[in-house]
């Protein structure tokens, strides 16, 4: 019964349009900065984890594009997340909740100002067996590789777990590290996350603060000019639609990234193996 269920969804979301579905009891849930999922989901049994394919618009030089690319993937994203939890609450009678890919954020204190997010999808995706981690601090899934994001909603249906992914897809070559242009991943096992912000939002809260701090302090003319500026218009249209990232490296550089083509299942992992 439980087995037919969860093929049951993981058939929708591969329809829907995911690349992989993986399935974790919250017990396997191991994330330490973020919340006790309980306390967002009292009776939350199941966590349900999608995988998406990030296409080549990471690799562009050009950060519109880059950037134009992620924001579609995440917009598919939320309509896939909606339309799975719409059918575990209307055709299987459970509760369930889409969580957030990125935004809204807890913006306190405790929160770390936005640097921790209310569950960590990669977190969920080790506990689906849809990966192992990778120097650049990515999941790397078996098939994927690093060009991946994960969706995860949480349900109270009690669904059989996948196993973990024991293999490291991961060589340790280094590229990562060698070309991320914050030197962010220079410890192993952890992202200096400031120094990730500073370069990859440059138009982020942290911009913002910098240019209206200038401003204030600054003389009639120069708030005139200031405001003519390209940072104010770069500021004002990053802004206006979400954040936005200048940033890709760690997801483009990774060679597991450059996969044969295919669709999924369309045999083993076939990830260079160029140092």
């Amino acid at each position: 019964m439980l087995e037919g269920r969860k093929r049951q969804i993981k058939d929708l979301a591969l329809k829907l349009g995911a690349d992989d579905v993986g399935f974790a009891a919250v017990a396997d849930y191991d994330s330490p900065l973020t919340p006790d999922l309980h306390s967002i989901f009292p009776g939350v049994k199941s966590l349900i984890v999608m995988v998406f394919r990030e296409a080549s618009h990471c690799e562009s030089d050009n950060m519109r594009i880059a950037m134009g690319g992620r924001l579609a993937i995440m917009e598919f994203m939320k309509a896939c997340d909606y339309k799975l939890t719409h059918f575990l609450e209307c055709d299987c009678q459970a509760r369930a909740m889409s969580t957030p890919m990125s935004y809204p954020l807890n913006i306190s204190p405790e929160g770390k100002f936005g640097l921790i997010g209310d569950i960590s999808h990669r977190h969920a995706a080790i506990a689906a067996g849809l990966g192992s981690w990778g120097r650049n601090n990515l999941v790397i899934h078996p098939q994927f590789g690093a060009r991946v994001l994960f969706s995860t909603i949480l349900t109270d249906l009690e669904l059989p777990p996948d196993p973990p992914v024991t293999e490291v897809a991961c060589n340790d070559c280094n590229i990562c590290v060698d070309q991320c242009p914050a030197d962010a991943l220079e410890e192993k096992g952890k992202t200096a996350q400031m120094k990730c912000l500073a370069h990859s939002q440059p138009y982020g809260i942290g911009g913002t603060i910098g240019f209206w701090t200038r401003f204030i302090d600054s003389s009639v003319e120069e708030q005139k000019k200031l405001l003519r500026s390209p940072e104010f218009r770069r500021l004002n249209h990053a802004t206006s639609f979400t954040l936005q990232y200048y940033c890709f490296k760690c997801y483009a550089s990774c060679p597991s990234g450059r996969l044969a083509r295919g669709r999924r299942g369309d045999g083993e992992p076939q990830f260079e193996s160029e140092k």
